[in-house]
């Protein structure tokens, strides 16, 4: 415990994924030629001036307020949504929404302010982009959670926006490998964990949580539901696991894993970056933030991962300090850090 209070992990989870963030916006809908023709070789990318953040990084702040709000109330439940959704609510209507963000949050987020309309209804249930897991990071950071607080707000948190079984089963995964990396998980061990926690929750729908979300699907049952999510994300945890092994960290790690636009793929496309460079964060922002897909989104959850591993220090003071919303991410991290 007093390694992972020195190391303030949930810190260094925050500011890592609002570097990565910030990192990858400029990059993000370009090709890997046109990122080094524009920005020079990968490995000497630096962070912008200013140091913008996109949605990933403001929702993820809002989750974190809401998170904040509901546990202040008592033990975190399944009533969390409540004050999530208001947190979403004012992000979408706030004039600072304006970085591109996702169809799907901005449809389900004008769904849940209407009064007449179970969150449920509100979901979008066909939908698993990686809006889902990219602000997920909070659950994995909040101390004295069960198992099943953990994988039911995870899972909740998802639902709100992106109803499908994988982005339920890839925003899980995403807050379990932050608290694994946070309380000290060797990096070389994280993936036949996080593969071994899939295999192990594949057939559980956490129907406190979620309630009936399963019935807006075409499947039979809730556990076929979710088994559907659990599979796709086994499915690319097998890919990343062979990825770790075999692939230059000079190619883009899009082709081994995925170009991040669904929750799974941006799950292990940042997890390959953050493991090709397990103990040299910046070099895992860079080649994160150099690629071919969702760059900002894939270079936030390896900054995230990064940053859970690592700690606050992980992170260079220049650049810490220029980053967007910094104060507020360094706040509540130092919340959860204590």
């Amino acid at each position: 415990m007093t390694t992972i209070l020195t190391k303030r992990a949930a810190t260094g989870t925050l500011v890592g994924l609002a570097l990565g963030d910030a990192l990858g916006f400029p990059t993000e809908f370009h090709d890997v030629p046109s990122i080094l023709a524009k920005c020079g070789p990968w490995r000497e990318m630096e962070l912008p001036t200013p140091a913008f953040v996109t949605d990933d990084t403001q929702m993820t702040l809002a989750l974190g307020r809401g998170l904040r709000s509901a546990m202040d109330r008592g033990v975190l439940g399944p009533e969390m949504a409540e004050p999530v959704r208001r947190e979403f609510i004012a992000w979408n209507r706030s004039p600072e929404n304006n970085r591109a963000p996702g169809n799907t949050c901005l449809r389900a987020c004008d769904l849940l302010e209407r009064t007449d309309l179970l969150w449920q209804d509100a979901s979008q249930i066909n939908s698993k982009g990686c809006g889902a897991n990219m602000r997920v990071a909070p659950v994995g950071l909040v101390p004295g959670l069960s198992v099943e607080q953990r994988a039911g707000a995870a899972q909740l948190q998802a639902a709100l926006t992106h109803g499908h079984p994988t982005a339920l089963a890839a925003s899980d995964l995403t807050a379990q490998a932050v608290r694994l990396l946070s309380q000290g998980v060797a990096p070389d061990d994280l993936v036949g964990m996080l593969r071994s926690y899939a295999l192990a929750n594949r057939g559980r729908y956490h129907e406190r949580w979620l309630g009936d979300l399963w019935t807006r699907s075409q499947d039979p049952t809730p556990g076929r539901f979710i088994a559907r999510g659990w599979d796709d994300c086994l499915t690319v945890l097998h890919l990343l696991d062979a990825a770790v092994r075999t692939v230059s960290p000079e190619e883009d790690p899009c082709r081994a894993t995925g170009a991040g636009w669904v929750a799974e793929e941006a799950l292990a496309t940042g997890l390959l970056c953050f493991l090709q460079f397990p103990d040299e964060p910046l070099t895992a922002l860079r080649r994160a933030a150099c690629t071919s897909g969702d760059s900002d989104s894939i270079a936030c959850l390896t900054g995230a991962f990064a940053g859970a591993h690592l700690g606050a220090d992980a992170w260079p003071r220049e650049w810490a300090d220029r980053i967007e919303y910094g104060s507020e991410l360094v706040t509540l991290g130092a919340l959860w850090d204590a």
